[in-house]
C-alpha cells in the first residue's frame, strides 16, 4: 500500500520498539494524518512476518470499525478480516484479524475469541489509567489466556483530563510513545490545513459554573451556555463571518443547547441540524450524508463529532461549548484541518474561551498532574491566565507578546509585556515574535563540567537565557557550531567560551526571538535578524553591551 512517508516513519517506529523487547507502544497521530493506514499496514507486515499472529482491533464506536476496516480491505483485499459489533449486525469471532467495538467485546471470558497474541487500540486516551472499566477488563481476560498479550494505542492526544499522559504513572498501561507527528508537522507538511482563529463579541461566562473531576458538571454548564440573547448574537456573527465558509461544525454544551442553536441557525436562513446521542442510528447517517453533500451548511452537536466522524470539508468550527478538558479541546478542533479541494484554511470562532485557556493547538501546554505525570489543564480563564490579544485590525488571536499580527502584520506599540503569555490558536501558524532589547554574554562555571556560554535576552520586564556548550563534545558542541553560524559568526566556531567571547563582534544579534514552553520553564526556540527593524538599533553601543562574568552554578 502507498503511504506518506511519515505513515512509514510510524510503523518502523512500533517495529523498531519491539525489536528492542519494547512492550506497550503508542502512536501519537494528529487528526486527519491517517491512523487507519499506519495500523493497516502494521496488520499487513505482522502477518507478512508472523503469519500465526491472531490480532484484535479495537475501538469505542461502530463508524471507526467501519473506517478501520475498510481502509485495510482496500488496500489489502485478501485480509483475513472479521467484524464483531452489534451495531453493525456483525458478530464475527473467529476471524484471524478482528475489528470489533469494545461495548461489544468486553465481556468476552477470554476464550470465545480464541487466542489472540496482540490488541491494537484506536483512540486509545479513552483506556482508563487503572484496572477498571471495558477495555481493562477486556484486555485482562485475554491475558488469562495470552499472558505475553501486547497492546498497542493510537491516538491524536496522548492524555487524560486529571491523570496525564498514558505513558507515565504507575498504571500506565502504554509504556512509552513511539512516534509523534503532530498538527505543526502535518501543516507544514502540507498534509492539514491551517486554522485562523478570530475573536468574537460574545463568551459563554462559566463564572459559576461548578466543576467536578477537572471539568465543568455538564447540567451546569448548559444553563450558562443556552441563553438565548447569547445564541443569538453568536448566531449572528458566525452567519457573517461564514458568509466565505461552506461547511460549520458547531459544538454546543447540550442536547437542548444544540437544538437552540439549530433553531436560531434556521431561522436566519441558514440550513441547519442537530445531531446529539439520543439521534438515531439511521438519522444520524442520513443527516451526516447531507452534510458532506453540502445540502446542510452548519451541524450542531453535542459529543459526536470528536472522534469518528470525517468531514473533509469542514472550514469553519464554532466553539460553544467551554472545556477544561485539553484532549477534548484538540479534538474538536482536529475536526478542522483536514484537507478538501477549495479550503485554505479553517476559521475557528470561539464563544468558550477555549482557545486562551489551553493554548495553540499545535502546542497546547499539559501541567503536573497525581504521581509526577503531566495531566490536562484544570484552570479556567481568569485576568491573570489570558494566554492571547486581539488584533485590532483584523481581530485575530495573536500572542500576548506579539509584536505583528499573524495574519495582517500589524503593528502593537512596543510595551514592557511580560513574554511569558501565550499564544494564537497555532503556534505554527505563525510563531510569536518577541522583540529583544539587549543581549548579554557570560561565562558560565558548572562545578564537574567544561565551561558554556550563557547568553542572556533582555525581553521587556523578562530575562530568558541558553546555554552554548563550544567546550563539550558530541551533540551540544554540534548544536553550538550551528548557533554560532546562525549567528553569522565567521567560520571556525569558536573552540572556547572566552574565545567567543572575544569574536562577539563578529555576532549579528537578533531583535526578536520565538519562546516555546518546555515544562514549566520557556526556552529560546527561534531568533530574527532585522536589522532594518524599527524597535531595535543594531549599532556599535549596542554590541558595546557584551560582558563577561564568572559565575558559580
Amino acid at each position: 500500500m502507498e503511504l506518506r512517508p511519515y505513515q512509514n516513519d510510524a510503523v518502523d517506529a512500533v517495529f523498531d520498539y519491539w525489536d528492542k523487547g519494547g512492550g506497550n507502544p503508542l502512536i501519537e497521530m494528529a487528526t486527519g494524518t491517517g491512523k487507519s493506514l499506519v495500523i493497516a499496514s502494521l496488520t499487513q507486515r505482522l502477518l507478512g512476518d508472523y503469519p500465526g499472529m491472531r490480532i484484535v482491533m479495537l475501538v469505542h464506536v461502530r463508524e471507526l470499525v467501519e473506517q478501520n476496516a475498510q481502509a485495510l480491505l482496500r488496500a489489502w483485499p485478501q485480509c483475513p478480516l472479521g467484524i464483531n459489533s452489534a451495531g453493525l449486525g456483525r458478530r464475527d469471532k473467529h476471524s484471524q484479524v478482528l475489528f470489533a467495538s469494545i461495548q461489544s467485546v468486553y465481556r468476552d471470558d477470554g476464550y470465545s475469541l480464541g487466542e489472540r497474541h496482540l490488541v491494537l487500540i484506536d483512540e486509545a486516551h479513552l483506556v482508563p489509567p487503572s484496572g477498571e472499566g471495558m477495555y481493562r477488563t477486556f484486555l485482562e481476560n485475554l491475558r488469562q489466556r495470552e499472558p505475553e498479550l501486547r497492546v498497542c494505542g493510537f491516538t491524536a492526544t496522548p492524555y487524560r483530563l486529571g491523570t496525564g499522559r498514558l505513558d507515565r504513572g504507575p498504571d500506565r498501561l502504554f509504556d512509552k510513545t513511539v512516534y509523534t507527528y503532530g498538527i505543526a508537522q502535518g501543516v507544514k507538511d502540507g498534509y492539514l490545513t491551517p486554522l485562523i482563529a478570530k475573536g468574537t463579541s460574545a463568551e459563554i461566562d462559566v463564572s459559576g459554573v461548578k466543576r467536578r473531576g477537572g471539568e465543568f458538571i455538564a447540567g451546569s454548564l448548559e444553563r450558562a451556555a443556552d441563553n438565548a440573547s447569547l445564541i443569538d448574537a453568536a448566531c449572528a456573527e458566525i452567519i457573517e463571518r461564514g458568509q466565505d465558509r461552506r461547511s460549520w461544525l458547531l459544538f454546543c454544551a447540550g442536547v437542548s443547547h444544540a437544538m437552540n442553536v439549530r433553531d436560531v441557525l434556521i431561522a436566519k436562513g441558514i440550513t441547519a441540524a442537530t445531531v446529539t446521542g439520543e439521534t438515531p442510528s439511521a438519522e444520524r447517517a442520513s443527516i451526516f450524508r447531507e452534510f458532506k453533500a453540502g445540502r446542510i451548511r452548519a451541524l450542531c452537536g453535542m459529543n459526536v463529532f470528536t472522534t469518528g466522524f470525517d468531514a473533509p470539508g469542514v472550514d469553519l468550527v464554532a466553539m460553544l461549548r467551554p472545556t477544561l478538558s485539553t484532549g477534548l479541546y484538540v479534538q474538536m478542533l482536529g475536526r478542522g484541518t483536514r484537507l478538501a479541494p477549495g479550503k485554505t484554511d479553517c476559521l475557528v470562532l470561539d464563544y468558550a474561551g477555549n482557545v486562551r485557556r489551553h493554548g495553540p493547538v499545535d502546542d497546547v501546554s499539559v501541567s503536573r498532574g497525581p504521581g509526577g505525570g503531566s495531566s490536562e489543564r484544570e484552570a479556567g480563564v481568569t485576568p491573570e491566565t489570558v494566554r492571547a490579544r486581539i488584533c485590532p485590525q483584523c481581530e485575530t488571536y495573536n500572542s500576548i507578546a506579539a509584536r505583528f499580527c499573524v495574519e495582517c502584520d500589524y503593528e502593537w506599540p512596543v510595551k514592557h509585556e511580560k513574554a511569558a503569555d501565550v499564544t494564537p490558536i497555532m503556534a505554527s501558524r505563525g510563531p510569536a515574535w518577541v522583540p529583544v532589547h539587549d543581549v548579554r554574554l557570560y561565562k558560565h562555571v558548572k562545578a564537574d563540567s567544561p565551561l558554556s556560554l550563557r547568553v542572556e535576552y533582555q525581553c521587556g520586564m523578562e530575562v530568558h537565557r541558553e546555554w552554548v556548550c563550544f567546550e563539550h563534545r558530541n551533540f551540544p558542541r554540534m548544536r553550538a557550531e550551528a548557533w554560532w553560524r546562525m549567528f553569522d559568526g565567521k567560520a571556525p566556531a569558536p573552540a572556547t567560551v572566552a574565545e567567543a567571547m572575544g569574536r562577539a563582534a563578529e555576532m549579528a544579534l537578533p531583535c526578536a526571538v520565538v519562546l516555546k514552553r518546555d515544562k514549566k520553564y520557556w526556552r529560546v526556540a527561534g531568533y530574527r535578524f532585522d536589522k532594518g527593524s524599527s524597535f531595535l538599533e543594531f549599532d556599535e553601543n549596542f554590541r558595546a553591551r557584551v560582558t563577561e562574568k564568572e559565575e558559580a552554578a
